[in-house]
């Protein structure tokens, strides 16, 4: 997947709006290392989005975290 950039977003939004946490910054920035030195990003730049796997993530969360609501 794709993501086009808009106007002021940084590694930190951009994992928050596509993964929907923050956390997930460094495979973004794995996976687009010719802009990595990129602090804030201009309008139009894209930008690969790999997919995490989302159950591994779950199961690696401690027991009283995997509670859901």
């Amino acid at each position: 997947m794709t993501y086009a950039t808009v106007q002021g977003d940084t590694w930190d939004i951009l994992s928050k709006k596509v993964y929907g946490s923050e956390f997930h910054t460094d495979m973004l920035m794995k996976a687009n290392p010719d802009v990595v030195d990129v602090i804030m990003f201009s309008s139009g730049v894209l930008l690969l989005v790999p997919e995490i796997d989302t159950v591994e993530q779950f199961d690696s969360l401690p027991p009283w975290k995997r509670v859901s609501n």
